[in-house]
This record gives structure tokens, sequence and C-alpha cells, in this order.
């Protein structure tokens, strides 16, 4: 009788790897293969650079208010007199010496209460706000520069202006009514100027050459 030990063995290894062959491809696995990556890793978005925030806005010049109304005084040298009325952060000026020197002026009146006047000719007036009831600066009328401090009127002080025709002859005229209620003034006649006569402050009337005319305070 033959032996069947060795023959057994080889159909026992058979079976065996006919089983684990029958196994894979059950479950589809595949042998892993150490030259396979790993999938990279999801970058990490980079951080969010912090907003710049806007530097603040620059405040605004600070704020000196021209008290609305008229001011009036002499210059430092006394040969004139300077009136600035203000209103509604404008200005109106006239520098008279009463004889034949004279100038109006117009113009701003800026945030920081200064004041850039400028007139006919070339004349020019800088002023600046001291305290509530003074300006103080200077005014250049013709060939003459005037420094000069004056102050806020009071009712019986004032500018006045009129212009008319009497006789034919086109009259301009110009007043400042000084606090003491001195008056300094320039009338014109047909452009030749001339020592204005005295007007009523109360009123604004005026008498020129016989005819009643009305002097009106003058406003930007």
């Amino acid at each position: 009788m033959k032996r069947s030990g060795p023959l057994l063995t080889l159909l026992a290894g058979l079976l065996v790897g006919l089983f684990m062959l029958s196994l894979n491809a059950t479950t589809g696995e595949k042998p892993t293969s150490a030259s396979v990556k790993p999938s990279p890793s999801t970058k990490a978005s980079p951080s969010t650079a912090p907003a710049q925030t806007s530097a603040p806005p620059s405040p605004s010049p600070s704020r000196t208010p021209v008290p609305e109304g008229v001011y009036t005084g002499r210059t430092d040298d006394d040969s004139s007199a300077v009136a600035i009325t203000v209103r509604d952060d404008k200005a109106i000026a006239y520098v008279c010496d009463g004889h034949n020197i004279e100038s109006w002026l117009q113009g701003d009146v800026k945030n920081d209460g200064s004041l850039r006047l400028t007139g006919k000719g070339g004349a020019s007036l800088d002023g600046k706000v001291k305290g509530t009831k003074e300006i103080r600066g200077t005014a250049n009328v013709g060939s003459g520069s005037y420094a000069f401090t004056i102050g806020k009127a009071k009712k019986s002080s004032g500018l006045y202006r009129a212009n008319s025709t009497v006789a034919g002859a086109k009259i301009e005229g110009g007043w400042i009514v000084l606090p003491d209620g001195e008056q300094v003034g320039i009338l014109k006649r047909d452009g030749k100027p001339s020592p204005a006569p005295r007007i009523d402050p109360e009123t604004g009337a005026v008498t020129v050459d016989g005819q009643q005319l009305t002097a009106r305070p003058v406003t930007p």
C-alpha cells in the first residue's frame, strides 16, 4: 500500500491558496505599495491681513466768530477813520481821511477770525478779531499804510453811504460816525472829492447843495 502523506499535504496547500485568492477577489483589497504617497493635506489659507484703519480727518480750523455789526475808530496815527461792517461772514470797510483819501473794500471773514478785504486801485485791508469787540489790522490805501484798532460801534456810531444826482451832478458820499459823535467823510461831485456835510445818524438825512438826501447804513 502506497503512502499518501505528501500528496495530501500538496492538496491542502492548493486549497488554502485558492481560498485566499477567492477572499481577495471578494473584498477588493490590494496590497499597499510603499511608493504610494499620502494625499497632501489641505493647505491652510493664509491669514487675512488686518484691515487698515484710515487716519482720522484733520480737525477743522478753530472758529473765532466775529460778532455781526459795525466796528469804527481811527488809525493809530490819527490821520484817518476806519469802519468795518460784518454780516454773514462778509465784510465791507471804508477808510477815509475826510479830505481826499478814501477807499471802499470788501471780502470774506475767515474761520480763524481774520479778514482780507480788497478795493479799487490795489487797496487792501488785513484785520484780525481780538476778543469779541475789537478788530486790529492795517489798511493800504494809495501810497499810505494805516494801522488801526477799532471797536464794535454803539447805536450812535456807524457807516453810511449815499448815491444820488443833484443839479445834474453825480453825488457819492461816505460817512463814518465815530463813538464820540465825530463824523469823517468825503462827498464826491462827478468824482471830485470834498469834505462831506454832516448827516443825522438817527435818520441818515443830509443836505447837499440845497437838496435833502438820505445816507443809508452800509451792510454786506
